[in-house]
């Protein structure tokens, strides 16, 4: 089976339990064979949800047999800091987000707060400056990239 085909049917396996494949490349490591595979979903991925959906994939991959040779699967998730698409940003509505401009808004090119909104063409998002908290208008053409981020 080609990596193409294989995609194709690991994705429509993951989509199934409510994943996405991210990526699925086949790599030599120390000279055996590993299977890496990254999913992702709007849900936090703990590795509770690791386990399971190795597990998931290993009987899958067992089924459908793609390979010749012995390999090791390796499954893994984008991280708790993971990149968010602007398109699907309304997913993540109360997520707390670290996003970093093109063009600075008040001399500041880098927020770091709750996401409040979501429109076609803007995100709100609230955010502390010392004791206070504020909110920004964001153009989407003006986000360089934005990701999930951790709150302390």
């Amino acid at each position: 089976m080609d990596i193409t085909q294989l995609k194709e049917q690991v994705s429509a396996k993951l989509l199934e339990e409510g994943y996405e494949l991210v990526s699925l490349v086949l790599k030599i490591e120390k000279g055996n064979s590993v299977l890496s595979i990254v999913v992702d979903r709007v849900l936090p991925i703990d590795m509770d949800s690791i386990t399971s959906i190795s597990r998931i994939l290993n009987a899958y991959l067992d089924e459908i047999d793609p390979f010749e040779n012995p390999y090791t699967l390796d499954v893994s998730s984008l991280g708790a800091e993971k990149p968010l698409k602007v398109e699907k940003l309304h997913d993540y509505i109360n997520s707390y987000v670290h996003v970093h401009l093109i063009n600075p808004i008040k001399g500041e090119n880098i927020y770091e707060g709750d996401l409040k909104e979501v429109s076609d063409d803007t995100i709100v998002i609230s955010y502390k400056n010392k004791t206070r908290v504020m909110c920004v208008n964001i153009d989407k053409a003006n986000i360089s990239n934005i990701r999930l981020a951790i709150k302390f």
